[in-house]
């Protein structure tokens, strides 16, 4: 009778050592949702300190407009051009007041503006000095990073200021069997502060939502389901630790039969 109690709790013991709950497998559990709060304009991104931008002025006659420009470089190793070296443009960080140091302007304000408003505001100051001029703005550090059920997580840098969550998921290679489609997370920051929303996948107005559209350094984190944080529960000892059980089992028996 001892015997067999003793091989019981063992049983018993190997089957509960590695069960995990839920709550020490998913992110983000205990933050509060303000779906509500996120509000994103899907077609222009309001500039934020950090943001990396290249600013290009052109005009009919390139020289009225070359003190307007930051002077080319080289990417190559070297001082001097080279085989390999080419010349590429100077970009402008947003620093934390939000501003960047234009030529001739000085100082100015972008953080807060869209792509538009910086386009109009330049072409206003410049056009009193140099005829036509042309701006062309180009957000270069745009970053989405996508983490948990998917194929390939990771940080991802777009060509395009207009991408979708549905893009942002392609770049990740889609969700795996086991990611969670009806809360899929997105995390985001407003204002300097981080705000979460969960977007559910399986509905169709997904695509009419505000936050459909994303933007930059987005946070977009997908749960696992279910079925994977069950799984997690399993641990892969456990084959070892059951295939010794059943042997010190039989070996038992072996010893009650006698």
């Amino acid at each position: 009778m001892k015997i067999r109690t003793l091989i019981i709790a063992i049983l018993t013991i190997a089957t509960t050592t590695s069960c995990v709950s839920r709550k020490s497998i998913v992110y983000f559990q205990d933050e509060t949702l303000e779906e509500a709060q996120l509000v994103s304009d899907p077609v222009q991104l309001k500039y934020k300190p950090d943001d990396i931008l290249t600013i290009n002025i052109s005009a009919t006659d390139p020289d009225t407009v070359r003190p307007f420009n930051l002077p080319l470089v080289s990417n190559s190793t070297n001082d001097l051009i080279n085989a390999q070296g080419t010349l590429q443009q100077q970009s402008y960080l947003i620093d934390y007041d939000g501003n960047i140091e234009f030529p001739v302007l000085g100082t100015i304000k972008v953080a807060g503006l869209t792509r538009t408003e910086l386009t109009t505001f330049l072409v206003d100051r410049i056009k009193t000095m140099a005829n036509n001029p042309i701006v062309n703005i180009r957000l270069v550090n745009f970053t989405i990073t996508v983490i948990g059920e998917v194929s390939s997580p990771g940080t991802f840098t777009m060509q395009d200021e207009r991408v979708s969550l549905v893009e942002a998921l392609g770049y990740a290679n889609d969700l795996t069997i086991y990611g969670q489609r009806k809360t899929v997370k997105l995390i985001r920051e407003v204002d300097g502060k981080k705000k979460f929303a969960n977007i559910d996948l399986t509905s169709i107005n997904t695509v009419n939502s505000d936050l459909y559209y994303l933007q930059q350094n987005d946070i977009i984190y997908v749960e696992p389901n279910n079925a994977k944080v069950r799984s997690s529960s399993y641990n892969q000892n456990n084959g070892v630790l059951l295939s010794a059980i059943g042997t010190l089992t039989t070996i038992l028996a072996i010893f009650i039969i006698k």
